[in-house]
């Protein structure tokens, strides 16, 4: 699955993908294995991705003593469980880079001309991720590497500040770009490509995939428009490999970026950025240790050469047996789970052509006549027990709307040499004897159509909404009136008490809100909110009066 396919429809969507050479590590694919991988030096013992030992502290302990419970990782490379497990050889680069000082200035150009050497481009850049190389990209094209500009940021006067991205390429991840100040200008047409450029277009920028290799608004029938003018185009391939030559380069990018936390098995706080020479010399100018605008985006020695490491390891790992590596640990779940009458496990393959994380995965379906359970409540069955095993969307934001239908998804690239059982053990162990879940339906005690004043009290602060309800029977439907947004909501009511469920993803945000609570006397409702990926916060709604206006 794609990283940063545009959420439509009130969905959100999951990901993957990595290996070892250098380090005597007993597996690859994921960084797995039994017992210590071993480095030269008196902390010989002290790394150990499979083992048990971190400089004489128990890799389990270490979020145990502060009351956080690790993850069993059948999601693949998320950010919000931790993103990808770190390759031997980059974990050793990573110690290596503390035990000496260096200038960073010599240090990025020595690492972009070996960037350069690896990957065929002009020149590299290691940054904060590949949200950061996008907000380093953007800062560099609008002020060219000139300081007096970069101290104007985020004040665009005098500069190009427009940014033409097509349609299909909206996620979430673009709101770090327009917080360099630039405009956002959408097409989705040639024709709209060549009405949108002008005196201040800065760049263009593509999410990487199917519709930016071929057809419209490809990179190359962009390229073959903007080239001309001297607009460089940027495409975000967060979570892609790094194959020679760089296909989007050869259809005309100037910039690509990517993310070390992914399927490149770096660092999680690192990323990569490609291309043309003078472009990342700006934006290098641009980001930290420079003071000005890009100085809290810091990458440091420690991520640099991991980053680096990362990137020659790519060119070294067998992706072919890492992936035989994967489908065979699923396999393994699949034969475990059809077993079970009703279970059917699937696995599949990703596209021939398919670039972003290209693991397989396992979709396990059941009949919900033999076991009457939705998607998401065995994914919140797996996700509340010990061990902790996070499948499909569970220990992320919450999908909108829930997963209702039976069936969930692993993914195994992440997983260390016998995890795979756990998560075969768990899944067959709530799926063989499911267990029964309350679905009672209560007659509504109020009917609560109308407007509602809406108070939500976040962690430092107060924001005034509105509600308003059409209620038929237990469900109800109407609009959330937000601060950012007006979104639809719908939800249902049980006795006197209520859910209601409120979104809103165009353009790539993602505001997906689940209010939980009791109505009073049909007169007053409260309770907590789920604010999604933004955490929790209390809310309280009193039922809008009007005076007649003959009174």
């Amino acid at each position: 699955m794609k990283r940063r396919n545009l959420i439509k429809n009130l969905g959100l969507i999951p990901l993957t993908g990595f290996m070892g050479h250098l380090l005597p590590s007993k597996a690859f694919a994921g960084g797995l294995t039994d017992g210590l991988v071993r480095v030269n030096g008196p902390d010989q013992d002290a790394i150990g991705l499979g083992g048990t030992k971190f400089d004489g502290i128990s890799r389990t302990g270490i979020y145990e003593r502060l009351g956080v419970r690790p993850v069993v990782n059948g999601r693949g490379t998320i950010t919000i469980i931790g993103g990808c497990r770190l390759l031997p050889e980059v974990e050793h680069a990573m110690r290596e880079a503390t035990l000496d000082y260096v200038e960073l200035d010599e240090l990025m150009d020595g690492v972009g001309k070996r960037l350069a050497e690896l990957t065929g481009a002009e020149f590299g850049m290691v940054t904060t991720g590949a949200t950061g190389a996008m907000i380093m990209a953007t800062t560099g094209i609008v002020t060219g590497g000139d300081p007096d500009k970069l101290w104007q940021l985020p004040d665009l006067t005098g500069m190009k500040d427009e940014v033409i991205i097509p349609k299909y390429s909206w996620t979430a991840y673009e709101s770090a770009v327009r917080g360099v100040g630039v405009k956002m200008i959408t097409v989705d047409s040639r024709e709209e490509l060549e009405a949108a450029l002008g005196p201040r277009t800065a760049m263009v920028l593509v999410l990487a995939g199917r519709r930016s290799m071929r057809g419209p608004l490809s990179v190359a029938e962009i390229s073959s428009i903007t080239k001309p003018l001297g607009v460089p185009i940027l495409v975000d391939a967060a979570a892609e490999g790094l194959p020679v030559p760089n296909p989007h380069i050869e259809l005309g990018a100037d910039l690509v970026a990517y993310s070390g936390g992914k399927y490149l098995g770096g660092p999680q706080c690192a990323g990569l950025l490609i291309g043309r020479k003078d472009l990342i010399k700006a934006a290098w100018v641009t980001s930290s240790p420079h003071h000005g605008f890009g100085r809290g985006y810091k990458v440091g020695r420690e991520e640099i050469m991991g980053m680096l490491v990362a990137v020659e390891m790519w060119m070294k790992r067998d992706h072919i047996r890492e992936r035989e590596i994967w489908t065979n640990r699923l396999g393994y779940i699949a034969n475990r789970l059809n077993k079970i009458e009703g279970v059917r496990s699937t696995v599949h393959q990703p596209r021939p052509d398919q670039l972003s994380n290209p693991s397989p995965s396992l979709l396990v379906q059941w009949d919900m006549a033999k076991i009457p359970l939705e998607g998401h409540e065995v994914e919140d069955l797996l996700w509340n027990a010990n061990p902790r095993v996070a499948v499909s969307g569970s220990g992320s934001f919450l999908p909108f709307p829930p997963n209702t239908k039976p069936n969930i998804r692993i993914n195994t690239s992440q997983l260390k040499d016998g995890e795979e059982k756990t998560i075969a053990d768990r899944v067959f162990e709530v799926l063989s004897d499911p267990p029964t879940l309350k679905r009672t339906v209560v007659k509504p005690a109020f009917d609560i159509s109308g407007e509602w004043d809406l108070t939500i009290k976040f962690a430092a602060g107060i924001s005034k909404q509105t509600f308003v309800f059409s209620q038929k029977d237990n469900d109800l439907a109407g609009t959330h009136y937000a601060s950012y947004a007006t979104r639809e909501l719908k939800g249902n009511i049980q006795g006197n008490e209520i859910l209601i469920r409120s979104s809103y993803t165009l353009n790539g945000v993602r505001l997906n809100f689940t209010f939980t609570g009791s109505v009073r006397e049909n007169l007053k409702m409260e309770g907590d909110v789920s604010l999604s990926e933004y955490g929790e916060a209390k809310w309280s709604a009193i039922r809008r009066e009007y005076t007649s206006a003959n009174q």
